[in-house]
């Protein structure tokens, strides 16, 4: 390993030992709960800080397959029925952001208000 090479892995070694660099854990964030069921999203509205990362925890308590989908945040997730995960958001700039269940789309729109 060159020198240089050598001083970033240590400088970097040095920052997260500090705190300067500690990641954030999707368990540290500011965490939202969605409740899909067959077509209805509860709440279909969150508002949420803006500039902060966040966790949007996703529940499918229905009886049908759900797909948390939103094309602005580049963000899909498939929950079979009775099964729960969750997304990560960069920071948002502030304004509104549409969601909406891909398997029911006529009535299951909602929306993440950045603030």
């Amino acid at each position: 390993m060159n020198q240089r090479i050598a001083r970033l892995v240590s400088t970097t070694a040095a920052l997260f030992a500090l705190g300067g660099l500690a990641p954030a854990h999707a368990a540290d964030l500011p965490t939202f709960k969605l409740e899909m069921k067959d077509g209805v999203l509860n709440p279909a509205r969150i508002e949420v800080p803006a500039g902060t990362r966040i966790k949007i925890e996703v529940f499918n308590t229905g009886t049908s397959a759900v797909e948390f989908e939103s094309i602005q945040l580049r963000k899909e997730k498939v929950l079979a029925p009775g099964a729960q995960s969750f997304v990560v958001i960069a920071p948002l700039q502030p304004g509104e952001y549409k969601f909406f269940d891909d398997f029911h789309m006529q009535t299951a729109q909602g929306v993440i208000v950045a603030k």
